[in-house]
């Protein structure tokens, strides 16, 4: 039986990329529990690239992404405006004062301007912190990329290869599907997603504390419909979010329920909450509900993402816990963690990221 240099669970943005990077020198085995690649979070994702997602200590990742991502025509440019009403001019200064060293394009508008990018805003709606480099990204095409380059550089995809048991003896892990397939590695990454305790549990480990959170998103018919050029628009609060697309609305009323690993799915008080927010913010006519989903965005116990070799366990990495930032940063991700698994240089993308805030030994 084949031993791999690295067998990588899960296929979604986390583990695609990942595979694609790691068998530029290595024999990689990558495994998808499902009929095919991406078909949760990485499926269901908002699809924008918004400099400050995430929060500050995201930001360097997000920075480092963006030249490559603009550079392979994945982003198209669209703004975002995290609004606030009168009473919230505090938080929107703090948001200025929070981000404002790290990197990140952003400028303070009032009333007037922000009325002008926004059709039929509420009046009660004052101020706004502005991001222009926001940008909508190509999800599928960025994932098509990194399975594309797994491919051409020898990567074994196996899907329907849902991991039942684990086992490590000389070094040498072996994996074993519901089905009853065997495979062999000496390192497995868990880039599992909404799986990744599970995973570290079935192979002896002790879990992080990753946690699954749901997220609602509904696409929406309104009257009237709002501009294609429209920017991301974001509560300062974070209760909502919404932007154009095709000329419907996608929505989200940003909720973050904690949920089990599952194929997750809206519930419709999500989904009303979201169209109420809305309409706090705009006139318009909701005149249908076109789609909806849910997905699992998630997070470690701190919210930043674990990258790098658990510090208890030989040959067992992590490259998980990236919440809604994990495909808006993966280029930068996805090439300090291959360095970090691989012992390599850093080069000119991650030469300024801070490895040490997304260590698996920060958890003791």
């Amino acid at each position: 039986m084949t031993v791999y240099d690295f067998a990588i669970v899960g296929a979604g943005m986390a583990g695609a990329s990942l595979a694609a990077e790691l068998a530029e020198h290595a024999s990689v085995l990558l495994l998808e529990a499902e009929d095919a690649p991406g078909y949760h979070a990485t499926g269901r994702s908002a699809a924008f690239w918004e400099e400050c997602y995430g929060g500050p200590e995201i930001v360097p990742l997000t920075l480092a992404s963006g030249d490559y991502l603009r550079e392979q025509g994945f982003l198209d440019r669209r703004g975002a405006l995290y609004v606030g009403r009168e009473g919230e001019r505090g938080a929107l200064d703090a948001f200025m004062d929070r981000f404002g060293d790290t990197g990140a394009t952003i400028e303070r508008l009032e009333r007037h301007a922000l009325a002008e990018r926004i059709p039929g805003l509420r009046s009660k709606w004052t101020g706004a912190v502005w991001e222009p480099a926001c940008a909508d990204i190509d999800v599928a095409g960025l994932h098509a990329h990194y399975l594309q380059h797994a491919k051409t550089r020898g990567v074994d995809l196996r899907t329907r290869a849902r991991i039942a048991q684990v086992e490590r003896e000389d070094g040498v892990w072996t994996l074993a599907s519901e089905s009853g397939e065997q495979f062999r590695a000496a390192t497995l990454v868990n880039a599992a997603g909404a799986w990744a305790d599970r995973l570290a549990e079935a192979a002896g480990i002790r879990p992080l504390g990753i946690q699954p959170l749901r997220r609602t998103v509904v696409q929406l018919r309104v009257d009237p419909a709002p501009p294609s050029d429209m920017p991301l628009v974001l509560d300062i609060s974070g209760r909502f979010y919404f932007k154009p697309e095709a000329g419907r609305v996608w929505l989200s009323p940003h909720d973050e329920e904690p949920s089990e690993a599952c194929d997750a799915a809206p519930e419709e008080l999500a989904v009303a909450e979201a169209i109420d927010r809305l309409q706090g913010v705009v006139d318009w006519r909701v005149e249908a509900v076109e789609r909806r989903w849910a997905g699992l965005r998630s997070f470690a116990p701190d919210r930043r993402p674990v990258y790098g070799y658990d510090p208890r366990v030989e040959g067992f990495a992590w490259f998980a816990g990236q919440g809604g930032f994990g495909i808006q940063t993966a280029p930068a991700a996805v090439r300090l963690a291959s360095q970090l698994l691989l012992g390599l240089e850093r080069d000119a993308m991650t030469r300024s990221l801070d490895a040490s805030l997304y260590a698996p030994e920060r958890f003791g």
